[in-house]
């Protein structure tokens, strides 16, 4: 079953053209490129060290947390569309045309706080912006991922990548959720971390898909350990989770009521979430649901979760799995977060002021984390669609052409239910 589902997602993504391995060996230093940007980031990962200095960590699981400085260029916005990633064609990369790392350096646990003094140097917050990643990601994916992020979002924060092993395919889905588990300690010994930092004042965690689970389980078991979640981690953004329910619903009450604000953005067309609730013996999915429905609508307004409901929103991607990156909705939402205020559809009238109030919102943290799952669920590196095309070939075009049917949706307005705010 598991392989059958992996296959289906597979036929409904196109195909791409093979990237070379290696693309984070940082380029030869020169002079600067005129039009590029440049971000610097924080990568915390439970990964295992590669051999490849090109690769830096491979998708197996090591025994610590490591922590590496990097920084990555990003060419000019006049020749890349936001949203996008520039992959080099082949190593080295051109920073002229391509995304490519300018130095990646390990750095010690204990001189973490030193890497957050400079990045939030001059900020007024002080914010730190987490990132937690889904199912099917490479290193260099999330990297690049992250820094297109960060670039396009225009936002002032310390970026910090926490990066679990994941093998990058889509049939590694079972091996990818255990490494989450694995994983949930490292998470929570980074968030720890953050927010005893002085540096630091305040925490936005964003996780995605797979990664919600991660998040969830690292968060409650902070609060489990000290009886609350430390007060800096402000916001935690659930982006499409691939969550049982019934587990959220046990994690909301591990973390207690005072813990972050919680936004949650679901959708009832998401393929990939359909495809893993058939994986887990018909188990609704958390980022699924109908929020409009019993018993998710009492639910979520008393643990206080606001919901952005996505259902009627039409989406670029075939398996609807990202349709928050859509930037009318993301700009909006990532305005209301950035101004620490809950979203309401009462009070910003999200489904008839969509339009006018993205068109002025400003660039935020959220704006940009969006864009990280304007992706599908699974990005098909070459070798997988090598070993398993001849699985590929048995998939028949009527099965495409279903599942892509039940995708073209009318526009209709958004819309949202909350539960009071904080």
């Amino acid at each position: 079953m598991l392989a059958s589902c992996a296959l289906v997602a597979l036929s409904l993504l196109p195909a791409c053209a093979g990237r070379p391995t290696g693309v984070l060996l940082p380029i030869a230093a020169g002079a600067p490129v005129a039009g590029t940007s440049r971000v610097d980031m924080l990568v915390a990962t439970t990964r295992k060290s590669a051999t490849d200095r090109g690769v830096l960590f491979s998708g197996e699981r090591g025994e610590a947390v490591t922590y590496t400085d990097l920084a990555v260029s990003i060419p000019p916005d006049a020749i890349r569309q936001p949203g996008s990633v520039q992959w080099p064609k082949s190593v080295p990369g051109n920073p002229a045309t391509d995304f490519v790392a300018l130095r990646a350096d390990p750095v010690e646990r204990a001189k973490v706080a030193a890497w957050t003094g400079r990045a939030v140097r001059g900020s007024a917050k002080r914010h730190v912006l987490v990132f937690v990643h889904g199912f099917n990601n490479k290193f260099e994916d999330a990297v690049f991922r992250f820094a297109q992020i960060v670039h396009d979002s225009g936002a002032e924060v310390a970026p910090v990548l926490f990066t679990w092993p994941s093998r990058g395919s889509v049939l590694a889905y079972g091996y990818d959720r255990e490494s989450t588990n694995f994983s949930r300690n490292g998470l929570e010994t980074l968030l720890r971390d953050l927010a005893k930092d002085p540096n630091v004042g305040e925490v936005t965690v964003l996780a995605h898909s797979m990664g919600n689970w991660l998040t969830l389980e690292s968060l409650r078991q902070m609060a489990i350990r000290d009886r609350r979640i430390a007060p800096k981690i402000r916001n935690v953004i659930l982006a499409a989770p691939d969550v049982d329910m019934d587990l959220a619903r046990a994690a909301f009450h591990d973390m207690g009521k005072d813990r972050p604000r919680l936004t949650l953005m679901v959708s009832g067309d998401d393929q990939a979430l359909a495809v893993s609730r058939l994986v887990w013996g018909d188990s609704v999915r958390l980022g699924a649901i109908d929020p409009l429905a019993e018993p998710y609508r009492s639910e979520l307004e008393r643990e206080n979760v606001a919901v952005l409901n996505l259902s009627s929103v039409k989406s670029e991607d075939a398996l609807n799995h990202g349709k928050f990156a859509s930037g009318d909705v993301v700009a909006l939402l990532g305005k209301r977060l950035a101004d620490g205020q809950p979203i309401s559809d009462g009070q910003i009238g999200i489904g008839d002021r969509l339009v006018s109030t993205a068109a002025g919102a400003a660039s935020t943290v959220a704006t940009g984390a969006a864009l990280a799952v304007a992706a599908p669920v699974a990005l098909i590196d070459p070798q997988t669609r090598e070993t398993y095309g001849e699985h590929l070939s048995n998939v028949g075009s009527g099965l495409r052409d279903t599942v892509g049917s039940s995708i073209d949706l009318a526009g209709a307005p958004v819309r949202a239910v909350t539960g009071a705010g904080r």
